[in-house]
């Protein structure tokens, strides 16, 4: 059993094209909404919109998505419809920034448009990839994710020189070449089928002795429960880290200002590290979850961030805050990269896109409410606690995700002639 890296790499296409986006889009529409008179707490607002979104439509369309059966296939129409209206409303945004009821019609539609592929592409992964070896696809698909959003720093940086709509019109480019290149290259199976084989293939055997139907019968049940509450230790567990990341993410600079004593760009560079390491990690995650499995390397990633957020409680150094950052980074590839196959590891084919909803509600909800908690924390009791409010999220993260007990990497069963191969 290999992973088929060319439809892995092509699939990670969609989820770097969400990485363009949003990173350019986080770079220059706050600046367009101050350029028009809104206030600090007004952007803010305007910028939580991709989150809202995100949670109300993602579990939405990953769900559809379960549903549709095309000749294009299931997840393919939404990429068909959502990244060309993407792209679209990504190249009109530049041209609507003299007007805030224009610059808003362009936000909320591109926020409207995003969500319509999002789930799906990112349910696009475990429809074409194997179950033991889904953590080594995912890490590869977040490699491509944070790939980029390097490249869209770097676009920025050369692109917003030449004009300021040529960054847009860049990505909108690549948008449409990675939609035709997803549409021509990557098949979709036909798992609906698969599974109503399974299913039919199971009721026959149930049949055939009814005593034996009855044991079974309280064996699924037992297993479904058993899931179920795994599926939602793990939710819990997501939006606990997610809650501790996003509060770092949102307020560093200022934790970097106010208590480490740097100007904004040397935050910059810190965290930077830890975006750089966790890249260069979402690979290896995924195979050392592949030996250890996937809790455990959870587990071990939640350890080393946490141990990693300790530190910077106390430290101010450059040199110590650099070895915790390369740390956190390494923390939270073995965490991120796991999690989202673990979730899908929990139900049938047919239910991933819904699934994958799941997984994106609860970490947008975190993303949604953590920055809103911990500012109104640091309001109260000072910057200082930031490390602290996001260790103990991490520990609750760890103690939800000691529960799981579903959700692992399935056992590969060897054909006799891999047997044989391996006497050699």
């Amino acid at each position: 059993m290999k992973l088929n890296y060319k439809n892995t790499f092509i699939i990670g296409l969609g989820f770097f094209t969400v990485s363009l986006v949003w990173s350019i889009y986080n770079l220059a529409v706050p600046l367009y909404l101050d350029e028009l008179g809104l206030s600090g707490t007004q952007v803010g607002i305007v910028m939580t919109i991709d989150n809202i979104f995100a949670l109300l439509f993602l579990p939405l369309f990953g769900t559809l998505s379960d549903r549709t059966w095309t000749r294009y296939g299931r997840r393919m129409p939404y990429l068909l419809v959502g990244i060309p209206l993407s792209a679209i409303a990504f190249f009109v945004l530049p041209f609507t920034i003299g007007s805030l009821t224009f610059l808003m019609t362009a936000v909320i539609f591109l926020n409207l448009f995003m969500s319509i592929y999002r789930a799906p592409t990112v349910a696009l992964m475990p429809d074409v990839t194997p179950r033991p070896l889904r953590s080594k696809a995912n890490g590869i698909i977040n490699f491509m994710g944070g790939l980029g959003s390097s490249a869209s720093f770097f676009l920025s940086s050369i692109l917003f020189k030449m004009g300021e709509y040529v960054p847009y019109a860049v990505v909108a480019g690549i948008m449409f070449i990675t939609i035709i290149l997803m549409y021509n290259l990557v098949k979709e199976p036909e798992v609906l089928e698969y599974e109503k084989d399974k299913n039919r293939a199971n009721v026959d055997s149930a049949q055939s002795e009814d005593r034996g139907a009855k044991v079974a019968d309280n064996t699924v049940k037992e297993q479904e429960r058993g899931k179920l509450l795994s599926l939602i230790f793990i939710l819990l567990a997501i939006f606990f880290w997610y809650t501790g990341f996003n509060a770092i993410e949102a307020f560093f600079s200022t934790y970097g200002q106010v208590i480490l004593g740097v100007d904004k760009s040397i935050s910059s560079v810190y965290l930077t590290v830890f975006s750089a390491v966790f890249l260069l990690f979402c690979i290896p995650a995924g195979l050392i979850a592949g030996k250890f499995g996937r809790k455990k390397t959870i587990l071990s990633g939640l350890i080393v961030i946490i141990v990693a957020f300790i530190a910077m409680i106390f430290i101010r150094d450059a040199i110590p805050i650099y070895f915790a950052m390369t740390f956190g980074g390494i923390g939270w590839a073995l965490i991120n990269i796991n999690s989202y196959p673990m979730v899908v590891e929990m139900t049938s084919n047919a239910g991933i896109g819904k699934y994958t909803g799941y997984y994106y509600f609860f970490s947008m909800l975190a993303a949604i409410i953590s920055p809103i908690l911990y500012g109104f924390i640091k309001d109260m009791l000072g910057d200082g606690l930031m490390f602290i409010y996001s260790t103990i999220a991490m520990v609750i993260a760890f103690f939800f995700m000691m529960l799981v007990k579903h959700g692992e990497i399935p056992p590969v069963k060897k054909s006799a002639f891999e047997v044989l191969e391996n006497m050699d």
